[in-house]
């Protein structure tokens, strides 16, 4: 038996709701062994972030060799990378164990429009991490930032994925969380061709970590050797079931359900 292995790169969530723990959830629930590489620990609960701790760039290095030079990885994720340091260092050591299943959520805007990277940690996610991707997943905001365009519309959408591809991604979901369409559009592109997945608009506040889970779900499909395309087709599924059966817990945004797709019986 091949145990299929997931890594992600991105913050701890003391809440559980996104950063590394939505990210071994998920895993778990899809059949992938998890591992992770902290690049920070913050205190947060579904009221909000009450305080960040970012780990060391070499705390961060070594956590990412110890996976690299024993477990090795069948797919990883990067969420949130907080500096041009930490993400020139990340792609630095993608590179060198030549990882290929490549899953990047761009962390950038946070969910009340604050920006979360400074100019030069974009530009360091564009110039070193972009081209190493296998698919990037950002939010209607963070494709802005990251393309220096406005999107209204889905053509835009298709016009920013180009410029994504251009930069050296090999595919793109936009995601349509932020529109104001009835339904969600989630906008994949393959460099090829262009895939809209279209699912209800879901009325709830029970959202928080739900880009970290969709990022994660990618990853755990592509460990398992599905095609990026099918990958993405579950992970629509996945975060889809995870905010419709909500958990209903805390008193603010509250985490989604990642038990929630394999209580239906997984896939569709």
């Amino acid at each position: 038996m091949s145990i299929k292995k997931a890594l992600t790169i991105a913050g701890s969530d003391s809440g559980g709701g996104a950063g590394i723990q939505a990210d071994l959830k998920t895993f778990q629930e899809l059949g992938a062994y998890g591992m992770s590489a902290i690049t920070a620990v913050t205190a947060q609960n579904t009221l909000g972030v009450h305080g960040v701790y970012p780990v060391s760039i070499e705390g961060i290095v070594k956590q990412i060799d110890a996976i690299g030079e024993d477990l090795g990885t069948d797919a990883l994720k990067t969420g949130m990378l907080f500096s041009s340091e930490v993400i020139e260092a990340v792609s630095e050591r993608i590179h060198h164990y030549g990882w290929q299943n490549v899953v990047v959520d761009p962390v950038m805007i946070a969910k009340g429009g604050a920006k979360l990277l400074q100019d030069e940690a974009v530009r360091a996610m564009k110039e070193k991490l972009i081209p190493l991707t296998a698919v990037i997943t950002p939010n209607i905001p963070e494709a802005e930032v990251l393309t220096d365009m406005k999107i209204h519309s889905i053509d835009d959408r298709r016009e920013a994925s180009k410029i994504l591809v251009d930069m050296g991604a090999k595919s793109v979901v936009i995601k349509g969380g932020h529109a104001d369409d009835k339904e969600v559009i989630d906008l994949f592109y393959d460099g090829g061709s262009f895939e809209e997945l279209v699912s209800p608009r879901i009325d709830t506040s029970h959202t928080h970590g739900t880009g970290c889970t969709f990022s994660a779900a990618i990853t755990a499909q592509l460990a398992n050797g599905l095609s990026m395309k099918d990958a993405v087709i579950t992970a629509k599924e996945f975060i889809r079931a995870a905010i419709e059966d909500e958990l209903g817990i805390g008193g603010g945004h509250g985490p989604t359900n990642h038990w929630a797709y394999n209580k239906r019986g997984g896939p569709s």
